[in-house]
């Protein structure tokens, strides 16, 4: 078992290194040139900038029981039919039951973009998201152990 990252605007990259470590997992963090992770003992993978280069170059190292941090909901449906366990950086899993809807709503607001209509982004992060991605990932990984 592993961690891999996505680590293209990845506000939980320390977060998950600190849990990894905890319990003695492995992690990789995968991202484009425009990113630079220079993280102790921890292998990072830079690829060139295109579109999903880094998520198709992820997926393909993903194995069954591995962890997947990503905020991107094509990427999580990619891992999870890969046997993987995709988290993004709140601490909410990506399924087989949720994945279907999540997609549908990307591609709706996608369409709406495209149709000149704003559509609200995230909302700003707040402390209370990484100590509840912190709290999840920890009990993924006892689980998994």
């Amino acid at each position: 078992m592993k961690i891999l990252i996505d680590g293209d605007g990845c506000p939980v990259v320390d977060i998950t290194i600190k849990v990894a470590k905890k319990f003695n997992i492995e992690v990789l963090i995968m991202c484009d040139t425009s990113h630079n992770f220079d993280k102790y003992n921890v292998e990072t993978i830079v690829l060139s900038k295109g579109r999903d280069s880094v998520d198709f170059s992820l997926v393909n190292k993903v194995n069954k029981g591995d962890i997947i941090v990503t905020q991107d909901y094509g990427l999580a449906a990619m891992a999870l039919s890969k046997g993987g366990y995709p988290i993004n950086q709140n601490g909410r899993a990506y399924t087989n039951e949720n994945i279907d809807q999540l997609l549908f709503t990307r591609h709706i607001s996608k369409k709406l973009r495209s149709s000149g209509a704003r559509v609200k982004g995230p909302s700003k992060r707040k402390k209370e998201d990484n100590i509840r991605f912190e709290k999840y990932l920890q009990e993924l990984c006892k689980e998994l152990l």
